[in-house]
Formats: C-alpha cells, structure tokens, sequence
C-alpha cells in the first residue's frame, strides 16, 4: 500500500503511515531558544513572557519535510548558484596565483642569474632525465654529468643521445660527459647525486678530493646502506668526512622516461636549510614540473627507500595472481608499517600522505615501469632471484633495502609483517606461497 504523507500539525510533524487514518503520535519540534525562560516543560508549555507558538504555514502537496523542492525554477536557481560559487572560487584561485608570483619573480630570477653550472653524479635513467631538465630548463647552465665509462661520455658528447638508457630522447646541447671529477666538480653551483646507495659511499670518497665543502648536494638515490643502516642525509656528509656538506633530498613520483617526454610530474625538496630548499625548487620548478619543499628529510627519505621493499611485495602479488582485493590490502598495510616506522625515527605522518610518500608509494606498486615491482612480479610468476637480478640493467634498490629496513624495525621495536615477509623472501628463507598464508595466518586486531 503506498505511504501517504501527512500534513504538518500546528505542534509537530505527523509521521508518514499507509493507514489513511491520522496517528495520534506526534513528534515535537521545540523551538529554539536561548535562555532558561524559553524551555518549554513536558507538556509543551512555556515558561517566560512569549506569545504561543504560531501556527505553520500548510506546504502544499504531499511534500517530504525531508526534501527540498521539487520545483524546476528552484532547481535551476540553485544549479546556477552552485556554479557561480565554483566559478568564484577557482577565479580566486587564479589571483593569488598571480599575486604569487609577482611577488616572488623579481627575487627568483635574481638569485638565478648568478647560476653557471651544476654537475649530475651517474649516467643512469633518472640521472640522465633531471641532466636533461636542467639543461632545457635553464638554457644558460653549463651541466656537467660525471660517468664511468669512457663510450658512454664519447656517445653523448658526439650525438648527444644517451644510447643506453634514451636511445630516441635527444639531449640538450649544455650537456657535457665527463670521466674527470676535477672537471666535473669545478666551479659547480650545485651536485645533483644519482648514484645507487649501495656504491655511493666508495664512489663519493674517491671524488671528495674536489668536492667544495660548502656545495649543496641534491640527493636522488633512494634507499637505505645495508651495513651501516645510514640514509643519504647522514651517508653524503660522512663519505665526503664534512658533518656540514648542504644537503637536499629530492623524491616524489618520478619515472625518468615521462620524465624525459616532458609529462607533467610533481616532486619535493627536503632540506633543513629552507633557504636551501627554495633555491632547489626554484632552480628545478617548470611548467612541466611542480615542486614542493619540506624540512622533514627523515620523512621523504625513509618513505623513498622502503616504498621500493612495498613494491616488491606488490610485484609478488601480482606474479601470483592474487587479485586486487589482496593488493588493496597488502599496500595499505605497507604504509601503515611505513608510518609507524617513520614516526618512531622522528618523521611527521603528513609527509607520509604527500608526494614522497603516498603518491611515490602508489607509483611504484601499480605500474609497470617499477623495477622493484618488476623484481616481486617475476618471483610471484617463480623466478629464482639471481636470475632476475642478473637479466635487469638497472638497480632495484628495494632488493639490498629490504635487510637494512628489517635492522631498522628491530632497532625501533616496531612490527612490520608485510616488509619482513619481503626480507625472508629475498633471503630465500621463505616461498612467496608460504609468506602469503602465513600473513594472512596472523592474529585478527584492532586496525592501528
């Protein structure tokens, strides 16, 4: 039987019934007041010197007091107001844009101009990739990258390909390889470090001869030095024996090859110097590119280095065929050992939710393009890990991290299945299938 809707009262609201009789039963709306003398008592009745209460206007129709209304020219009115709130607000949006940055022009194009050069440690992808942005975005700079090998220096000066990494990405012509740190490090404004953790420490002693002790190196390595546990912040300085070399951490969500087709992508800048911090981001910042600054260093850096051990147990999911259900899970309780991790070694949980975090975590889980990921995929499909390793050209960082992280959480007392799960795998102390029933074994708690 269809519900009929009652009519207000003069006291209440009647409530809906499919009896087409009244109910007696009413719901008492009192009004509002603000003082003792307003209160009405059980009957209804007031207490202070106003007039009863006036009767309420009939709605027409049979109309919920729950709905609003149904008329098209109210509808339209309401639609058109919405738009122009939207409208306003992105209008507002835009001026302080503009204010922004004509405030803030005239002294970022000053302390720009007395740029000259910066060097890139490494000829990797991602080393290559920032080499290339520099270079483009700031035409006048002369960078220098610091390699290796002899045929890949002859190779980009002479065609200006980086034929290992970008054979169809044409370098900017300001790009010059070199084999000779004194040459590289000479009279450079900025270091832009690219070399993977585990070899910087031998790499960067052999360099600091020519290192100026106050050039500010800009770290885009990510992981954690297996022996000694120590982050690139505290790594860097101890390497070049100077407590006070300028340090900045670069991170975020960044695949060198869009990167390299110029994609729009956003990273941030940590330093403790903010004044540091702000140079960087000016120095890096495009249209193509948004930087943010932090001065939670531990934070972006610790999120950097285990976001590649979650990958690997992502990659493994994968392999398996698990499902999405199981990779929804298996991420988000990544993070939360991330954060608690990150927490306990001072880190702030907001740069744990930002670009270093959340967004370079999601990133390097879901995409293919993730080495780390790749890694956890082919030994989820049954690969044995030396074979992996020794098919890939480039680093998976997560692989040597995965050790240093397990010490990490040992030396925090913090728990962290999943990454420990990673650990063991890698070790070949446990199968991918083992791990997984295991977790999915332990005790059922409170989320945390």
């Amino acid at each position: 039987m269809a519900m009929a809707a009652m009519p207000f009262s003069d006291r209440g609201v009647v409530l809906f019934s499919a009896n087409p009789k009244p109910i007696t039963k009413t719901l008492f709306l009192a009004p509002r007041g603000r003082g003792r003398g307003r209160d009405r008592d059980r009957h209804g009745h007031g207490h202070g010197e106003h007039s009863p209460p006036q009767p309420q206007p009939q709605p027409q129709g049979p109309q919920s007091v729950f709905s609003s209304s149904h008329d098209p020219e109210d509808i339209k009115l309401k639609e058109r107001s919405t738009r122009r709130a939207v409208r306003i607000a992105w209008e507002k949006l835009l001026r302080w844009s503009r204010s922004w940055r004509s405030r803030n022009l005239t002294t970022q194009s000053q302390s720009q101009s007395d740029l000259s050069k910066v060097v890139v440690l490494g000829g990797g992808s991602f080393a290559t990739a920032i080499a290339a942005h520099l270079a483009s975005n700031k035409p006048h700079l002369h960078v220098s990258m610091l390699l290796r090998h002899h045929h890949l220096c002859r190779s980009i000066n002479a065609t200006h390909f980086n034929t290992k990494y970008f054979p169809r990405h044409q370098l900017p012509p300001n790009i010059v390889a070199t084999t000779s740190p004194s040459q590289a490090l000479a009279a450079a404004d900025f270091c832009f470090h690219a070399v993977p953790v585990q070899f910087s420490s031998s790499f960067l002693e052999t360099i600091s001869p020519y290192v100026d002790p106050k050039l500010p190196f800009v770290s885009l390595s990510k992981g954690l030095e297996l022996n000694t546990l120590r982050m690139m912040s505290q790594l860097i300085p101890k390497a070049l024996a100077n407590p006070r070399q300028p340090f900045v951490a670069l991170s975020g969500p960044s695949f060198a090859v869009e990167f390299m087709d110029k994609l729009p992508t956003a990273m941030v800048v940590a330093s403790k110097d903010k004044k540091l911090a702000r140079a960087v981001q000016q120095l890096l910042a495009s249209p193509r590119l948004r930087i943010s600054t932090s001065s939670d260093v531990t934070g972006v850096e610790i999120a950097g280095a285990l976001k590649n051990v979650l990958a690997i147990a992502a990659g493994i999911v994968e392999g398996m065929e698990l499902g999405n259900n199981c990779m929804a899970a298996l991420v988000a309780q990544g993070c939360s050992e991330i954060r608690w991790l990150a927490t306990k070694m001072g880190a702030k949980a907001t740069t744990l939710s930002g670009l270093s975090g959340s967004g370079d975590i999601m990133l390097t889980c879901f995409v293919n393009l993730s080495r780390n990921r790749t890694v956890g995929l082919r030994l989820g499909a049954g690969e044995k890990l030396e074979n992996i390793l020794s098919s890939m050209s480039q680093v998976a960082e997560g692989v040597s991290t995965a050790g240093a992280v397990i010490a990490l959480a040992q030396k925090y007392h913090v728990k962290m299945p999943v990454l420990t799960a990673v650990a063991r795998i890698i070790d070949n102390e446990l199968t991918p299938k083992k791990a997984v029933l295991e977790l999915m074994s332990l005790p059922q708690v409170e989320e945390v």
